[in-house]
């Protein structure tokens, strides 16, 4: 790593981040200490624990931060996201799903109750300044909004300066009539930097060219992009009002034939939000040249699933991992560095490269 980011402000002038940036092992070591403990993550699971005394497992950004966490809801009903490693040696507590009135740590019989307080610790008696806070399980920021729950080591920022603008344009939806569908829930595994998905999920400028069936169901020439603090939205015009949303009066979107809004959320979570509900792209980072994606689906209308400019999304997903893989290949060239944006139709990823490099830089 010889350089550091420069993106130019003005689109016009700017270059694209470093082809380093997508596989050299350097600016992996950088993204994980200084932008993935520091961001907010969408955790893959279909349901938070919902019932008193349930407790889930989860690993926090696998194969990139490898933090063990722990899921819990306590007797009070309430939410936790707890370190999964005792306090005492670092032994891991729980392995799989289970429902407990407290955790016990199995190599030394350390008691917790489900909000992470220590509880008690077999020959401890003679110890001196113990128990401690220390000694109680780190607890993790944790926030929701709706059933969707988001998590992050260090935040940087509040979770409502990343979800504020989502959720004003698009409170009118039914979300608590959303259901999950299993069968559009799958997991994509891409031979590519996670922030090369990202780059071609911020526009939609490849559409004619990679997507024919999306092409024919949006008016590209209507496609726009809106930047957001710590997000992008786009937005996709529909050919006919057959497959359209149908906002309030008082929305500034009303009377326009809205296929679909897409919303990505920095660093690596989008929600692509559909007439029949909305499908969410959670991206996790596994190494300099690897990631997988999970899709997540929930419906709130049925009849109207799997049409217009939200029909074949599988189809859509593999010609997107086809250039995605290509260009990840591509920037390992030694005869290439770094491109130009579009001022017209880049404007997502000139903003996603800004904020990526506030955060390595800074």
């Amino acid at each position: 790593m010889t350089r550091e980011l420069d993106i130019d402000p003005d689109i016009r002038r700017a270059k694209t981040l470093p082809s380093a940036v997508y596989h050299e092992r350097a600016w992996w070591d950088r993204q994980r200490e200084r932008l993935f403990p520091r961001t907010w993550h969408m955790f893959p699971l279909p349901e938070a624990p919902t019932e008193a005394g349930q407790v889930t497992p989860w690993i926090y950004l696998p194969r990139c931060l490898d933090e063990p966490l722990l899921l819990t809801r306590d007797e009070g009903g309430s939410m936790h996201c707890l370190s999964n490693v005792c306090t005492h040696r670092g032994n891991i507590l729980v392995e799989r799903p289970c429902t407990t009135r407290g955790i016990r740590c199995r190599y030394h019989g350390r008691r917790f109750g489900l909000d992470g307080c220590m509880l008690s610790m077999p020959e401890f008696e003679q110890a001196q300044g113990f128990p401690a806070p220390s000694d109680d399980l780190p607890r993790v920021p944790l926030e929701a909004w709706d059933r969707f729950w988001f998590a992050s080591l260090s935040p940087e920022h509040a979770l409502a300066d990343l979800l504020e603008p989502m959720r004003e344009r698009l409170d009118w939806l039914p979300w608590h009539a959303a259901k999950p569908f299993p069968s559009g829930c799958r997991e994509y595994h891409v031979a590519a930097n996670w922030a090369l998905y990202c780059d071609n999920y911020l526009e939609g400028f490849h559409i004619p060219f990679v997507h024919p069936s999306l092409a024919r169901a949006l008016d590209y020439s209507a496609y726009r992009t809106e930047l957001h603090p710590l997000g992008v939205l786009q937005i996709g015009v529909a050919d006919s009002a057959e497959h359209a949303f149908e906002p309030p009066a008082s929305h500034p979107d009303h009377g326009q034939r809205i296929a679909g809004y897409y919303y990505w959320l920095f660093p690596c979570t989008m929600f692509n939000v559909y007439p029949w509900g909305v499908s969410i792209n959670i991206v996790l980072p596994l190494g300099p040249q690897r990631c997988k994606v999970v899709y997540q689906t929930w419906v709130w209308d049925p009849a109207r699933h799997d049409t217009g400019a939200g029909s074949g999304l599988d189809e859509v997903e593999h010609e997107d991992e086809v250039v995605v893989e290509a260009c990840a290949r591509g920037v390992r060239s030694r005869l290439y560095d770094r491109g130009r944006y579009s001022p017209t139709r880049e404007q997502g990823v000139h903003h996603f490269h800004r904020l990526l490099a506030r955060f390595l830089e800074g």
